[in-house]
């Protein structure tokens, strides 16, 4: 077989918030940007790559209940929700730049034990992004 990942999706409760942080913060493009009634689809990805990132509306899937609603509402709210990562020649400078954007740290640059050197943030609808240093 010869697959290749194209879109990951990552919920964002407010579309202009995550647009300024992937576009503006992170340098990607927006190479989509669909309405539907109140809710939008947005989709970024750094330039020159392939795979890209679609922003979407959380929990409107038509089959899920009130109260499924409200855990993925409560997940995101706590960063658990969903995840990221991404990767950089210099996780460092990297890390300077994004929280001097005033993004929410979660992990300053460290060596981990598994053999990365990374660091997190949260984008403006609370999923982790975690930025690992390439080898």
């Amino acid at each position: 077989m010869n697959l290749t990942i194209h879109n990951t999706f990552l919920p964002a409760d407010d579309p202009e918030k995550s647009l300024a942080f992937y576009r503006d913060i992170l340098g990607f493009e927006v190479r989509n940007d669909v309405g539907y009634g109140d809710m939008r689809w947005i989709t970024v990805a750094p330039k020159g790559q392939q795979t890209s990132i679609v922003l979407h509306p959380p929990a409107v899937d038509p089959g899920l209940t009130d109260e499924e609603r409200r855990t993925i509402a409560e997940m995101m709210a706590k960063g658990s929700f969903a995840a990221i990562v991404l990767s950089t020649p210099d996780v460092d400078a990297v890390f300077e730049q994004v929280q001097a954007s005033g993004a929410e740290v979660v992990q300053e640059p460290i060596d981990q034990p598994y053999g990365f050197r990374d660091c997190a943030f949260r984008d403006p609808a609370g999923n982790q992004v975690r930025i690992n240093q390439q080898g």
